[in-house]
């Protein structure tokens, strides 16, 4: 029982995250300017999208454990593991910042993987290893954007 409130601590953190990631990127999908407006303005809807659908579906996790996901704007900010970004509109500076959110992301995820292993809750296990999966996947696209090398292998080291 311990072990389980654990995990719905963690993924309360998790949803939290979520949330304020989702909020930074409809922000960057709005306010994005300069010659790479039309691809990012694209790619960041199809982000936001996407978590929409993850928070979604961490908050029914939650509720399937028998607990109450956090909702509120307050508890978002109280609990995320990542800042508001206010007042960015430069393509490549906005992409750094979404890479390190994902990087952040996986992070966390790998953190419950670990929980839920030692646990067995195949059901919140299998959730995590989909997002870090699709993640990297990002995070290397992003990097490609940037110019520069994901480093996936290193995320679990420097969390």
């Amino acid at each position: 029982m311990e072990q389980q409130q654990k995990t719905v601590e963690k993924l309360n953190e998790l949803l939290c995250t979520y949330s304020v990631f989702y909020q930074n990127t409809r922000g960057f999908h709005w306010n994005v300017k300069g010659p790479q407006f039309f691809e990012l303005h694209i790619k960041f809807e199809e982000l936001y999208n996407s978590l929409q659908t993850s928070i979604d579906e961490i908050a029914e996790r939650i509720l399937t454990l028998g607990e109450t996901p956090h909702h509120t704007l307050s508890d978002f900010l109280k609990h995320s593991k990542i800042a508001e970004a206010c007042g960015l509109t430069e393509g490549s500076r906005i992409v750094e910042v979404i890479s390190n959110s994902l990087t952040k992301l996986i992070s966390m995820q790998q953190e419950l993987l670990e929980i839920t292993d030692e646990t067995g809750d195949e059901g919140t296990n299998s959730l995590m290893s989909d997002y870090i999966r699709d993640q990297e996947k990002l995070l290397w696209m992003y990097s490609a954007y940037l110019g520069r090398k994901p480093h996936i292998q290193n995320l679990r080291k420097s969390a």
